[in-house]
């Protein structure tokens, strides 16, 4: 039993180590230009939106945006209305990987480790950032392949399959699992990568892997509200209106989880792809929900912890 746990760790920390990689190889390329997107384009909620999902799907975490725009409310650059529509469209943006995921990919692993390796020695900057591009992308996969590899092994655990059997028989365990694993990890991303690669080998069905999900969007709202310590009071709304978006979205899917399985299982035969549809098209219809209200929004916001400084 140890010795699977061990080997699931060490897929956890390649896919971390691959993401981190990936993300690096993106920041360098396009670093100059995010916080420029973030501030310029921010006058109406519906163009923060557009501005959140483009540096989201370009940093690939939303965690990552909503700790730019807390520094960027903190320093007085950015107000805290005009950061609502950005932490919406940071939800959005966040999926792209999990999309491309989806998809067996396993033949690109040694072009993309071959290609990346040749481009990272590279003295040119963007030569370089391509090559972590590749290289992160190619982990990435490989730890998804690992993961897959691990369901059967570590479900044959009694207390890992009682938790299986639990989250499948209540949606409430699965979300309470996601909340956990993503605020521990601090990444929805790889969280429902891993239920991808369970649902992929049949372990884990599509209701509790949507429900994990959801949860995963939750925890993951741990890393701005650190970010938002020591900031100023704006700064710390911020982070409380990215926490309260993602419950509330939750709260409203829970009721209709079935339901919305039903007609995301008609999308795609394949499991992990299901799942990626299921985030997407959640994030995007939680964000499109919020957006006309974003102004309402923040005054709520506001009203409920306005006393912190």
């Amino acid at each position: 039993m140890n010795e699977w746990i061990t080997l699931f760790a060490i897929y956890l920390a390649l896919f971390l180590f691959g993401m981190t990689v990936l993300r690096h190889g993106l920041m360098v390329r396009f670093r100059s230009s995010l916080p420029e997107i973030l501030t310029r384009f921010v006058d109406r909620p519906w163009k923060g939106l557009i501005a959140g999902t483009l540096v989201a799907t370009v940093v690939q975490s939303s965690s990552a945006v909503m700790v730019i725009t807390v520094g960027l409310v903190a320093a007085g650059i950015l107000s805290f209305k005009h950061s609502v529509g950005i932490m919406l469209g940071a939800n959005i943006g966040t999926v792209a990987t999990l999309e491309i995921l989806a998809y067996d990919l396993s033949s690109f692993i040694m072009p993309c480790l071959v290609i990346g390796v040749i481009l990272l020695f590279s003295k040119t900057e963007n030569n370089f950032a391509l090559g972590c591009l590749f290289f992160g992308f190619a982990t990435m996969i490989v730890a998804m392949q690992g993961f897959e590899s691990l369901a059967y092994p570590l479900s044959s655990i009694p207390s890992v399959y009682n938790w299986f059997t639990s989250t499948s028989d209540n949606s409430h365990i699965g979300i309470l699992a996601g909340i956990i694993l993503s605020s521990v990890i601090q990444s929805s991303s790889v969280v429902t990568a891993m239920a991808m690669s369970f649902m992929n080998e049949h372990i884990l069905g599509l209701p509790a892997a949507i429900s994990i999900m959801l949860g995963a969007n939750i925890g993951t709202c741990i890393t701005a509200w650190f970010a938002s310590f020591g900031g100023s009071k704006e700064a710390k709304l911020t982070a409380y209106a990215h926490i309260w978006v993602n419950i509330i979205g939750v709260l409203l899917i829970l009721p209709f989880i079935d339901w919305f399985s039903a007609i995301v299982s008609l999308t795609s035969p394949s499991p992990a792809q299901q799942l990626a549809h299921a985030a997407f098209l959640f994030n995007a219809a939680s964000s499109l929900l919020f957006l006309p209200f974003a102004g309402h929004l923040a005054y709520i916001v506001q009203k409920i912890h306005g006393h912190i400084r």
